[in-house]
């Protein structure tokens, strides 16, 4: 028998995977690594680096161009990751060419793959489900589809997508890709009911939450640490921060108003990142002349717990048209570093089921009138000694629940019991 042929091989199709550096790459990186280190031959197949081109990352993960430049290959930890040209466009129309060219060429290097047995890959975007589906008829392969976002749900409840027929269409491709698919994971009790009703099968619905590497992001003290004294000075200011994606499905507008009224208080709000939303926040704070906002590029992903350690608290202000939709990840790294979380968001939402009454947030519902006024008021008399005792709430919840072991082994023993 040929030993060769029982060896596993698993094609995980993503659109970021490293060298990029955003958060969904980083949780696949460890996915990837878990399945290579249980036995699984793993072959990524992704885009070249355009969410947050790390420089670093470049250096110890080169690409190497293939075909002309076609696509590109490079090798992470042993796993070989195939690169097709993508880029950040401003341009719709130039956003929908790219993610053509991507689908076409991906799914001619996922065809000359010569054996895959698995295919696994995260959402958005919707139609990499409806390309598994076709690979895997022609490989003969199961596919898995890990839903992170509900789409098209999220675009059409924020207002990006209103024609009637481009709806109709994308409804049809969703429930092409739950119905044939596989397995579906979803991240949370939320989304798995949410989904359900558009599932004929329900046998195939499977929750396995979000992680956070837990070697990497922890309690820290970030004056041991050497940040940037220009962006991080070491003063008296109540600081408080986001850091992650600067986009749609956050309420900006709250930021901004809660932060200019309380300019005259020694409080200053910290948002790191990028995304589709930065120039809007940027341009508003530049007209109004708000002194209290201070807006990063993403940081080098090995400072960031000294950075998560610097605030006294992170808030995540969800937008009421898509906070159904979607989970944001930057929660598990907040709690992974012990600090504490100002919340607003609508009730039984996945963000507020997740936080629950664990008393490591502070949760404003963002249906009611007052909520502004009672987040400047709380961020007005806030007592530091709370928030110590919150953030070592949430410290607990992860190490015992969310640790990067714990997840990623459910991921492995899910896809041995689906093939074997």
């Amino acid at each position: 028998m040929n030993n060769k042929n029982l060896v596993k091989t698993i094609l995980i199709h993503s659109l970021v995977f490293s060298p990029d550096g955003v958060s969904t790459a980083y949780l696949y990186n460890d996915i990837a690594l878990k399945f290579k280190e249980s036995g699984f031959n793993v072959i990524v197949l992704t885009t070249t680096p355009h969410y947050n081109i790390v420089e670093q990352n470049n250096i110890t993960q080169p690409l190497k161009k293939r075909l002309f430049g076609l696509y590109y290959k490079s090798l992470f930890n042993g796993i070989n990751v195939y690169h097709v040209t993508q880029q950040k466009y401003n341009s719709s129309i130039f956003r929908i060419l790219g993610f053509i060219y991507w689908h076409f060429v991906s799914f001619i290097i996922a065809l000359s793959i010569k054996q895959i047995d698995v295919i696994i890959s995260p959402s958005p975007p919707l139609t990499i489900g409806f390309f598994n589906i076709i690979i895997g008829k022609i490989k003969k392969a199961r596919t898995i589809y890990n839903i992170q976002e509900i789409y098209p749900d999220l675009l059409i409840e924020s207002g990006k997508i209103k024609n009637k027929i481009i709806i109709k269409i994308l409804r049809k491709i969703e429930r092409f890709v739950y119905n044939k698919t596989d397995i579906l994971i979803t991240i949370d009790a939320i989304f798995y009911n949410i989904i359900s009703p558009r599932v004929k099968d329900k046998n195939k619905l499977q929750i396995i939450p979000n992680f956070v590497d837990t070697e990497l992001y922890k309690p820290v003290n970030y004056h041991l640490l050497k940040l940037d004294d220009d962006k991080f000075p070491k003063n008296d200011y109540f600081k408080i921060m986001y850091a992650g994606n600067i986009g749609i499905a956050q309420d900006w507008d709250l930021l901004l108003d809660v932060a200019v009224s309380l300019e005259d208080e020694k409080i200053m709000f910290y948002v790191i990142g990028d995304g589709v939303m930065r120039e809007y926040l940027q341009q508003v704070v530049n007209k109004k002349k708000i002194k209290n906002i201070q807006i990063l590029p993403y940081q080098k992903r090995e400072t960031m717990p000294a950075i998560l350690s610097y605030a006294d608290l992170h808030f995540i202000f969800m937008n009421k048209s898509t906070e159904m939709h979607g989970f944001p990840s930057k929660v598990y790294t907040i709690m992974a570093c012990a600090k504490p979380l100002l919340i607003s968001s609508g009730k039984n939402t996945p963000l507020v089921n997740f936080i629950g009454d664990e008393g490591c947030a502070f949760i404003y519902d963002n249906n009611k009138d007052s909520h502004y006024s009672k987040i400047t008021l709380f961020l007005k008399s806030v007592n530091k000694n709370d928030l110590s005792k919150m953030g070592e709430n949430g410290l607990r919840i992860i190490t015992s629940t969310y640790s990067k072991e714990t997840v990623c082994n459910m991921y492995v023993r899910l896809t041995n019991s689906f093939i074997s």
